[in-house]
């Protein structure tokens, strides 16, 4: 039906009529879809009678409704009466209850519960409008003024819950509740709330309150609030990062963490924290973040701690005064692949983490290390380009190691005869390789406490070495692969030594002059695979393989202490006339060419040792492999220009693991010449000539690892059973034990043994309850080395969270109860024993 026979067609009839009647049948026309909202209006427009007070009456858009039960119109009153499961959608609104009822005059929708056959209200009314949705017992709400009134809400806004028994809507999606409650709990009733007797809401932006109070399972607490703010929106916010609170023995009371969030932009944001000390101690710490997408992301972190012992005129009494600095940068690969810069800085005074951490990863590491890296990659060239700013410091002996810039320029392996001669691929001439590297370096290695001095640059090191290796391939007897290579060498120097006597000692002096020495060396290596299979056919056991990995080697490097290349002097070293070589580059960054003629022949065998099983179900091609021995090498060379003991020590490592839960690793190393035990000197004279045997243990070291966790006994056909046991509980264990031994000369009965053994571990009793610890063994002090057992509990909407640290010098405890949500994680109860007592020796 067209529009315009529409309107005719109504009109002849509708004109006829008094205006209720006229107003009762559009309105059934409307209903039916004989006609459509615009229809209606033009029809109306030729009734003289009908105001525009009574046009404005009917609604703008077409109302899509829907029931399970059933739909009830009544002419009348111009009613709608939707049962059962009951769907009202209108422009960008959308209502779903058990009962909605549409009065046409007043343009309301009214919504509620329905009773089910136990009495249980069900069909609670869910309002959505603008992506905006919130849950409640009863609704009235006007389509034309988007103005409601709602009974017993429920709206979630960003992390948090709303809670109103009485709620005015507004235009603009702005609600006034009257006896509300905010929380993070989606417990339908909430285990814990902030009420509060006037509660507004800007729907995604923010929740103001009066004055308000804290309750737990529905118990008021004395913690009263003048005022609430809440941010209902995904955006960052500045804001007063508030403090934990609490009291340490030496330092007295404290405020700890307390201080301010930035909120700069959305790609950066920086947060100031302090702890403040009643005792007159205080610390400072900056995080500065900062990230933009697909480029680079990082964080920037400095801490300062001014610490105070005791008191003035006490003989204890100290300032120590720490700081750290830990930067991290990433850059996206993707950005500029031919251009990358990474940081990844951790440096500081050597006591901070002592002092001023709770980290237990951070007290435990007593070295920390630092990388700032350029690399530059040119496309179509096989050059690349690396600049390095290097840092590593021990925190036991103090000494920092820097090296400021160490740049690298590379030139990947070419062939420049590969397409020259014979196109046999297998042609040794075709894979002449060449290469060539530079590194420029400049170092330091100092103590800590002066590296900021004028000493520093005295200690300052600095030089450049040029590679050119030269190598080829190829095979021989079609078994074996021989590798020649040949490398040369040129260190750089700014500087070089002179040694002089002058009648009663020796003086050094550094020149400033420019000093190059050269070195070359040839190899060769000739190695292959020998393969070993013992076969096993009725048996479990189907074969046992057995790989050997012979690799036979040869160095040579001539001896460039001759007097015409310039590297070596002599230098008296008595009155009676008696000298000494020293090298002109002996403090050379890069090291002085060799001393001495080399020739070196290597020799190295590896083994592998696996078998393959038969599975138990024994059908075909269901085996598997074990590696019984994933490693077993034996190692050792033979200087053939050496006087006496040419023969190094033999080396001798394996690695296995057992049952897939056990990882050992062991290495040692034997000497094959009978010693001096007087002067801890060998002697040239084989072991086996005088005690019978090939060579005599002088270290060894040996690491055993054990993790295991819920699911390592348990066999496969049972894992996916239903029945509950022990192993059903999550929890994992870690343990590493490990036993150096070194051989003392001196004494035939004293050997110097050090072992060390730590373990770890998690258990999940139940889905709520976590317990984790972690500790070790002394075996010199027969004591436990750094102890601690964290218990989490989980609370819902909250967490608790308890560490104890029962020995040792952070021996402490925390326990906090927290809620889980970031919009209030300052919402937190907080009690400690703090393990702070500064060593300031």
């Amino acid at each position: 039906m067209t529009q315009n026979f529409t309107v005719a067609f109504n009109t002849n009839i509708i004109l006829r009529l008094n205006i209720k009647a006229q107003k009762t049948l559009l309105f059934i026309f409307l209903l039916t879809g004989l006609i459509n909202n615009s229809c209606a209006k033009n029809i109306l427009l030729y009734q003289d009678t009908i105001t525009n007070n009574d046009e404005n009456n009917y609604f703008k858009s077409k109302i899509d409704k829907s029931a399970d039960d059933s739909i009830r119109i009544d002419v009348n009153l111009e009613k709608i009466y939707l049962y059962g499961n009951a769907t009202i959608k209108y422009e960008n609104t959308n209502i779903v209850a058990g009962y909605i009822e549409i009065d046409w005059n007043k343009n309301t929708i009214y919504a509620t519960t329905v009773l089910d056959s136990t009495g249980k209200k069900v069909g609670h009314p869910i309002f959505t409008e603008n992506n905006e949705s919130f849950k409640s017992h009863e609704i009235t709400y006007n389509f034309k003024t988007k103005k409601g009134y709602i009974k017993k809400i429920t709206t979630k806004e960003g992390e948090g819950y709303i809670l109103g028994k009485k709620v005015k809507k507004m235009r603009d999606d702005i609600f006034y509740f009257k006896k509300g409650e905010y929380t993070t709990c989606d417990a339908e009733k909430p285990h814990y709330s902030i009420r509060s007797n006037k509660i507004k809401l800007i729907s995604g932006k923010k929740i103001i309150t009066g004055p308000a109070y804290l309750t737990f399972f529905n118990i008021p607490t004395p913690l009263l609030f003048p005022f609430g703010y809440f941010p209902a929106h995904n955006k960052q916010s500045s804001g007063v990062l508030v403090p934990a609170y609490g009291e340490s023995e030496s330092l007295g009371f404290f405020l700890k963490n307390g201080g301010y969030y930035f909120a700069i932009s959305d790609k950066l944001d920086l947060s100031i924290k302090s702890d403040l000390y009643s005792k007159g101690s205080w610390a400072i710490k900056t995080n500065l973040r900062y990230k933009n997408r697909y480029k680079y992301n990082g964080n920037l972190n400095l801490s300062y701690g001014n610490m105070i012992n005791s008191e003035k005129g006490f003989p204890d009494y100290s300032i120590k005064k720490d700081f750290f600095i830990r930067w991290k940068h990433q850059q996206d690969p993707k950005a500029n692949p031919s251009f990358i810069f990474s940081a990844n800085v951790n440096a500081g005074s050597s006591t901070y983490h002592k002092n001023n951490s709770f980290n237990a990863n951070d007290y435990l590491s007593n070295t920390f290390q630092s990388s700032i890296s350029l690399t530059k990659r040119w496309d179509n060239l096989p050059i690349n380009l690396s600049s390095n700013l290097r840092h590593s410091q021990n925190t036991q002996t103090k000494i920092v190691n820097l090296s400021f810039p160490d740049v690298n320029f590379n030139m990947n392996r070419v062939f420049p005869f590969k397409d020259i001669g014979k196109q046999d691929k297998t042609n040794w001439i075709d894979k002449i390789g060449v290469s060539y590297n530079v590194n420029i370096k400049n170092s330091l290695s100092i103590a800590d406490s002066i590296l900021f001095t004028k000493t520093s640059l005295a200690n300052l090191r600095n030089g450049a070495q040029h590679n050119i290796p030269v190598s080829t391939s190829m095979k021989m007897f079609n078994y074996f692969t021989l590798s020649p290579k040949i490398n040369l060498t040129e260190r750089w120097y700014l500087s070089q030594i002179e040694k002089q006597w002058d009648g009663n000692q020796i003086i050094t002096d550094t020149i400033n002059k420019f000093t190059r020495g050269h070195e070359y060396q040839f190899s060769t290596s000739l190695n292959t695979k020998i393969y070993g299979i013992l076969n096993f056919n009725k048996h479990k056991i189907k074969a046992i393989r057995h790989v050997i990995t012979p690799n036979l080697s040869f160095n040579y490097k001539p001896d460039f202490s001759n007097n015409k290349y310039g590297y070596y002097k002599n230098v008296q070293i008595d009155s009676i006339g008696n000298t000494q070589a020293y090298s002109i580059m002996q403090n050379g960054i890069f090291g002085s060419p060799s001393n001495q003629k080399q020739g070196n022949i290597n020799i190295n065998i590896g083994n592998i040792l696996e078998m393959k099983v038969l599975n138990k179900n024994d059908s075909i091609n269901n085996t598997r492999k074990i590696k019984l021995l994933e490693s077993f090498n034996i190692s050792s060379s033979y200087n053939i220009f050496k006087d006496s003991l040419n023969l190094s020590k033999i080396s001798l490592n394996a690695r296995t693991r057992l049952f897939d839960i056990i990882n050992i690793n062991f290495s040692s190393y034997y000497d094959p010449y009978i010693s001096n035990k007087q002067q801890n000197q060998n002697l040239n004279q084989f072991e086996i000539s005088r005690n019978n045997r090939l060579a005599r243990l002088t270290s060894f070291n040996t690491n055993i690892g054990l993790t295991i966790n819920d699911k390592s006994f348990v066999k496969e056909e049972n894992k996916k059973t239903e029945t509950r046991s022990f192993y059903d509980i999550p929890w994992d264990l870690q343990a590493n034990y490990s036993l150096t031994y070194n051989k003392n000369y001196k004494s035939s009965a004293f050997s110097d043994t050090i072992q060390s053994l730590n373990f770890s571990g998690n258990i999940k009793v139940t889905p709520k309850w976590k317990i984790g610890f972690r500790s070790g063994y002394d075996f010199d002090t027969k004591k436990l080395t750094y102890t601690s057992l964290d218990i989490y509990r989980d609370l819902h909407c909250w967490e608790m969270l308890f560490n104890w640290i029962p020995i040792g010098f952070h021996k402490s405890y925390t326990l906090t109860i927290r809620v889980k949500a970031s919009i209030l994680k300052d919402l937190k109860y907080e009690k400690r024993k703090d393990w702070f007592t500064p060593d300031y020796n």
